[in-house]
């Protein structure tokens, strides 16, 4: 991408065409993104939770996944890539409400990249850490 407006457009068409997929089945939305950091939001709702009335594991696992794929599809939007490794920590428990979710690239080569990723509740409070690594395939 040659710039910062045709990044935001290229963006805009993906997030449209995610809505789809599994990113709209658990409602991520776009806040912001750039070349090597992305923040997407979740509002945490009842079917987000698990039975003991936090949110489920996998649906913070897979925020991450999203949030880190897209902050790769933001670095390289012209190359297809695929999560080949995904570490979760789960340092604290979440709840209903907003969730945001910072990822950042931390090394990129030419057919790997790694990503972190934080997940914090709606005042702030960490609840989920994780890092990503994603294969550029042909």
């Amino acid at each position: 991408m040659t710039n910062n407006e045709d990044r935001l457009a290229y963006m805009s068409r993906m997030a449209e065409a995610a809505e789809r997929t599994f990113w709209g089945y658990l409602g991520c939305r776009i806040e912001e993104l750039n070349d090597r950091t992305v923040t997407i939001s979740l509002e945490a709702e009842s079917h987000h939770l698990n039975l003991i009335g936090i949110v489920h594991g996998g649906v913070l696992s897979s925020l991450l996944d999203n949030a880190m794929g897209l902050a790769v599809l933001a670095a390289r939007p012209e190359e297809k890539t695929v999560t080949t490794n995904l570490n979760v920590n789960f340092v604290a428990p979440l709840h209903v409400g907003k969730l945001l979710v910072e990822a950042e690239i931390v090394h990129q080569s030419r057919k790997m990249i790694t990503v972190s990723g934080r997940i914090l509740g709606g005042e702030g409070n960490l609840g989920t850490i994780g890092t990503g690594t994603f294969r550029v395939i042909d």
